[in-house]
């Protein structure tokens, strides 16, 4: 890697048009220019791509990009395509083998590769990539990492491995939800010493209100009247694809001059790509959308997150709620709660890990038949677990079984509390911003504009101008047309 320094605001601006440097962007890009191992949080919607993508032009090598969403990397690739980067591309499942082996045989020709952690384990990617220098190794949501972050990944955990058989690459680690205790593991796991460039996550221009409602009526009316009140780019959080068509529906008969729709993760890739850019242009003002919605999302002017459902923890609750306000001006999050919600983050918990009897059907003879009932989560998890305590010959097929229960329980243990402490916050008439932050940072910032609904707001009683009007709705086919021609 080339150690001599770049002025890096002249390539900023050449490569993305940008005349200056977000909060820590250069700080982190400076690191890792320099040969250090960086672990890195940033807030949501504070451009951490940025961090890794301008290394990219900058290095001579190739830099890997790990990211644990594929939907994700498609879109990041389809962005930087779409702005003029050319050599850029994604691995990963939506591939057919004759892509995939196309891809694999030209990476040297690449500056930025996304790829997915399972994609790596692949002995013809791991060869190939034996053969090219690799300056940069981006880890990105590194969380997935840790036992204690809440989207743990086994995947992630192999990672390790392959940097040493790739001779040891500068390492870069990016977060926007990683506790201290969380930092901690990523640099266990990972085996090297690492500079840590840790900001602030609050934002300090997002207001937190939680309102309670007795049933899911009562729920439905306090969301009604929100929509009334803020007219704005609005995003709505379920957890249920049911619900997100439902309440869209709903929606859609009561305010008929609003545009509308539902995205969730059952669509049509298509589909789902023309909702997602119809809201990016203001083509669409709201968007009732499961947690498939928003990765990477870069729209600045939502002024209104809902969360119709429980989020499962307060890390996924941050940075969904960091897609609001990405302009720095001032924005709400709205979290409905209703007695008894907890439900629904607790059946996901049960439909993630595998039961006593799936364990055992697992490592007996009936293998297959199991595999093609469990979801791609609990094959994960009993892949990587098992493979590791095989390792170990010796051990018997019994205390294998043992091991994975225990630890399922861990993990289950780990999700709960979670819940838990979602729960708790909602629950908690101190400042909502001051909890919220606490496990992440020594001190919160203080509020630009109205702190939380424990602190005197109540979002009916906010007055917000209307920051856009959307554009017209028979442009969409030009640019999702723009969009594939280009292609990925």
């Amino acid at each position: 890697m080339s150690h001599i320094k770049p002025n890096l605001e002249e390539q900023l601006l050449t490569h993305f048009g940008f005349s200056s440097f977000r909060e820590g962007q250069k700080e982190i890009i400076e690191s890792v220019l320099g040969g250090h191992h960086t672990l890195a949080t940033l807030p949501t919607g504070s451009g951490k791509s940025i961090c890794y993508q301008l290394p990219s032009v900058i290095n001579e090598g190739l830099t890997i990009v790990v990211s644990p969403l594929i939907s994700l990397m498609v879109d990041q690739v389809k962005l930087l395509k779409s702005e003029g980067f050319k050599r850029v591309t994604a691995l990963n499942s939506l591939l057919n083998f004759k892509q995939k082996s196309q891809i694999i045989k030209n990476l040297d020709q690449y500056n930025l590769v996304y790829c997915s952690p399972e994609m790596l384990q692949q002995p013809a990617v791991i060869n190939r990539l034996k053969h090219i220098k690799v300056d940069l190794f981006v880890i990105d949501e590194a969380h997935c990492i840790s036992q204690w972050g809440h989207e743990f990944r086994p995947d992630y955990l192999r990672l390790r491995e392959l940097i040493q058989a790739l001779e040891e690459p500068t390492i870069l680690a990016l977060s926007a939800t990683a506790t201290p205790e969380v930092q901690e593991d990523i640099i266990k796991s990972l085996s090297v010493d690492m500079k840590r460039i840790i900001y602030p996550m609050d934002r300090i221009n997002i207001t937190y209100n939680v309102l309670h409602s007795e049933n899911q009526l009562e729920k439905q009316e306090q969301l009604h009247t929100i929509i009334k009140q803020v007219d704005s780019s609005t995003m709505i959080y379920f957890s249920s694809r049911q619900m997100t068509e439902q309440i869209s529906l709903q929606l859609k008969q009561q305010f008929p001059d609003r545009q509308i729709a539902y995205y969730h993760g059952g669509m049509d890739q298509q589909d789902r790509l023309l909702i997602q850019q119809q809201f990016m242009h203001d083509q669409l003002d709201i968007i009732c959308c499961t947690s498939a919605f928003g990765m990477g999302v870069n729209k600045n002017n939502i002024r209104l997150v809902i969360h119709y459902h429980l989020p499962p923890n307060l890390e996924s609750f941050i940075q969904e709620t960091g897609r609001a306000g990405r302009d720095g001006a001032h924005c709400v999050s709205a979290l409905l709660y209703s007695k008894g919600d907890e439900a629904i983050p607790f059946q996901i918990i049960e439909s993630e890990l595998p039961e006593d009897h799936e364990i055992k059907q697992y490592l007996s003879q009936d293998r297959q038949d199991t595999m093609d009932f469990l979801t791609e989560t609990k094959q994960r998890f009993l892949e990587y677990h098992s493979h590791q305590l095989k390792v170990n010959n010796d051990i018997s097929e019994l205390s294998i079984i043992n091991k994975l229960i225990a630890f399922r329980d861990k993990r289950k243990k780990v999700k709960i509390k979670s819940v838990l402490d979602m729960v708790q916050w909602i629950n908690t008439e101190e400042c909502k911003r001051k909890r919220l932050f606490e496990s992440y940072q020594s001190n919160t910032r203080e509020a630009e504009f109205e702190c939380c609904n424990s602190c005197g707001f109540n979002i009916y009683d906010w007055e917000l101008e209307r920051t856009h009007e959307l554009q017209s709705k028979d442009n969409w086919r030009e640019i999702l047309d723009e969009m594939f021609y280009r292609g990925v």
